[in-house]
C-alpha cells in the first residue's frame, strides 16, 4: 500500500526557515501531482502548494507565495515545501497528497482533487 509520510514540523520562531519533506513508498513521487495543504487549529484545510509530476509547473497559494517552494526529487520519491519568512499565522498540520488521476492542464487546488494523504507534520511559528 502506498504511503506518504510527511517530516521536517517544528517549533520555529517567526523569521525563521523550514523545510518540510514527504516520502513516499512507492514510485509515485514522478507518477502523480503532489500537493501541500494546511490545517490551523479550528480552521478548515487549505490548499498551499503544488506541483506537476514534471517538476515545471507549480502553484502557490496567495499567503505563502514568494516565500515558499515546493520541489519533487524523484531519485528520494520525496516532495519538499522549502518555507521562509515564517509567520506565525503559518502555525498548522501540514499535510501532503498525491492526485494519482489527474488529467487537467493545470494544477488541482482543491483537496478533494487528491485522493493519497499523509498524516501531517505540525508546524508552530513563535512570535
Amino acid at each position: 500500500q502506498v504511503q506518504l509520510v510527511e517530516s521536517g514540523g517544528r517549533l520555529v520562531q517567526a523569521g525563521d526557515s523550514l523545510r518540510l519533506s514527504c516520502a513516499a513508498s512507492g514510485p509515485i513521487v514522478s507518477s502523480y501531482v503532489m500537493g501541500w495543504f494546511r490545517q490551523a487549529p479550528g480552521k478548515e484545510r487549505e490548499f498551499v502548494a503544488a506541483i506537476s509530476r514534471s517538476g515545471r509547473d507549480t502553484a502557490y497559494a496567495d499567503s505563502v507565495k514568494g516565500r515558499s517552494t515546493i520541489s519533487r526529487d524523484g531519485a528520494r520519491n520525496t516532495v519538499y515545501l522549502h518555507m521562509s519568512s515564517l509567520k506565525p499565522e503559518d502555525t498548522a498540520d501540514y499535510y501532503c497528497a498525491a492526485s494519482t488521476n489527474w488529467a487537467s492542464l493545470t494544477l488541482p487546488l482543491l483537496g478533494h482533487e487528491y485522493d493519497l494523504w499523509g498524516q501531517g507534520t505540525q508546524v508552530t511559528v513563535s512570535s
